[in-house]
């Protein structure tokens, strides 16, 4: 399973740690995986066009972890688009993708 552990402060976003794997078919075939890659990467890459200095990123294997540094309304949407898209995704695939408030 693949859970999105979201941290916030001051009703702001400033952490998201993605981690695990979905299961739901083998490497290659996983379209729950591939989605949550696509849109987690998609999400970074704009906001480092935005502003290279609003976050900071470290990736592994079944890991990406985000810290959000700088808050702006752009910025903030984009997190927030991210986070939606993960919810509509999690209401369909709920046994292979959490999100933790």
């Amino acid at each position: 399973m693949i859970k999105v552990d979201v941290k916030k402060k001051d009703d702001v976003v400033n952490y998201i740690k993605i981690s695990g794997h979905s299961e739901y078919a083998e490497a290659g075939f996983d379209i729950v995986c591939a989605s949550v890659s696509s849109i987690a990467i998609t999400t970074v890459n704009a906001l480092i066009s935005i502003n290279e200095d609003c976050l900071v990123y470290s990736e592994g294997d079944g890991l990406l972890e985000i810290g959000i540094l700088i808050h702006d309304e752009v910025i903030d949407k984009l997190v927030t688009n991210m986070l939606n898209l993960f919810k509509n995704l999690s209401l369909d695939y709920k046994e292979y993708i959490k999100l933790n408030y």
